[in-house]
């Protein structure tokens, strides 16, 4: 049996913030968005999607024309930012990576 995820205060947060350049929190969530074909970026949700099964941690994924958004906290702990939701967003950041995705600034938002 694994152990229950521990919420982060914000203190942390901020540090494990600085893991994941790129990210940024949004109250109780960690989010970035990618830049990519539409096509493409349905193929990165399901690329994502299979790591967070295997990983057993399930962001939120948005994809609109050309861009696609992905948001993580840990729903079984109580919607609180967790180190699961950081080591997700590392897989996430290299999945897209290897796609070749582009990431969106937050003032292209």
């Amino acid at each position: 049996m694994s152990t229950p995820p521990v919420p982060l205060d914000d203190d942390q947060i901020a540090e494990a913030l600085a893991t994941v350049p790129g990210w940024t929190r949004e109250g109780n969530e960690i989010t970035r968005t990618f830049a990519h074909t539409y096509h493409e970026c349905v193929h990165l949700a399901v690329y994502v999607a299979a790591k967070a099964r295997e990983v057993s941690h399930h962001p939120d994924i948005t994809i609109t024309w050309q861009r696609i958004e992905f948001r993580s906290t840990t729903h079984d702990a109580g919607h609180v930012l967790t180190e699961r939701d950081f080591d997700l967003a590392r897989h996430i950041d290299r999945i897209a990576a290897a796609a070749g995705a582009e990431p969106v600034p937050d003032s292209a938002l």
